[in-house]
């Protein structure tokens, strides 16, 4: 797919998608979720990209939906939704979905670590895409606003499941109910980044961190635990996590990675992992798919 509303670069391992439509703030389309969704997916199956740095072009990283058109960058739906027998909406049709959730809930599936860089306001669906990346950083000069509220509409991205996980109830609460804009300081506090930088230093960082990624551990070890760290914040028993974790210890055991992991450390190198997540993901991947759970 040829990109119009990002960009999308390999380098080393690493691959940056730069959310590109810098005259609108970076405003989020319906063009611009399916690039990201095709995006998501073209680093799914690139065993040379390890990690993924997502940040935004010029002075903002996500400014929100694109509301230029006015209140029709707030509609969802065509207008001629499935109904019930009895003349409800059928809320269950695909027709209604959130764009947003959309994006997000790929993300949320994606095998590969993600690391937010934050380069400036980042407000609706700008904060909101930011909540199923595992690392968070931001220039110390962005914003972030959770501002529904304040728009007449709520909460999108799959948000209402990712913002208390992340932040705990009451401060997603705070965040949502008021919808104001507030600033790096506070997102650092609250706990929806984990660190600031300099804007000049931001990209710098995310790359330092995506290269411990890359250079340090192994791919479907990596995309093992990302599935098993965020999955496990819907389970509701410990045992639910030593299920999954003991398929993976035994695994994970017997495969080439860990033969190479314990031999480079005994030789004091690095460790070159020879499986990779296309061909090498565990027979009991996806476990959240059983029904019932085994």
């Amino acid at each position: 797919m040829a990109y119009n509303t990002i960009r999308y670069e390999v380098a080393s391992g690493v691959a940056t998608i730069t959310l590109s439509r810098p005259g609108y703030l970076n405003a989020y389309t319906t063009e611009m979720m399916h690039e990201l969704i095709d995006a998501f997916d073209v680093v799914d199956k690139d065993d040379d990209v390890r990690a993924v740095i997502v940040t935004g072009d010029g002075k903002a990283f996500c400014s929100g939906a694109d509301i230029s058109d006015g209140v029709d960058g707030f509609r969802v739906g065509s207008g001629d939704e499935p109904r019930l027998p009895n003349g409800d909406i059928d809320y269950s049709s695909d027709t209604i979905r959130d764009g947003g959730g959309r994006m997000t809930l790929r993300m949320f599936e994606l095998k590969k670590p993600i690391i937010g860089a934050v380069n400036g306001p980042a407000i609706g669906i700008g904060a909101t895409m930011l909540l199923p990346m595992d690392v968070r950083l931001a220039s110390d000069t962005a914003r972030f606003g959770f501002v529904f509220a304040r728009r007449g509409i709520v909460p999108e991205g799959a948000s209402s499941y990712f913002l208390p996980r992340i932040v705990g109830i009451g401060q997603a609460l705070e965040w949502c109910c008021t919808g104001r804009i507030f600033d790096a300081r506070e997102a650092l506090a609250g706990g929806l980044v984990s660190r600031l930088h300099p804007a000049e230093n931001l990209l710098g960082a995310a790359h330092a961190l995506a290269r411990e990624i890359v250079d340090h551990t192994a791919p479907v070890s990596t995309a093992l635990t990302r599935q098993m760290l965020w999955r496990g914040l819907g389970m509701t028993h410990p045992m639910e996590a030593h299920r999954v974790e003991s398929r993976g210890v035994f695994s994970r055991s017997k495969s080439h990675d860990a033969a190479e992991g314990v031999t480079a450390f005994f030789e004091k190198r690095t460790a070159h992992f020879p499986d990779q997540v296309s061909r090498d993901m565990p027979d009991y991947f996806p476990w959240w798919t059983e029904e019932p759970y085994r």
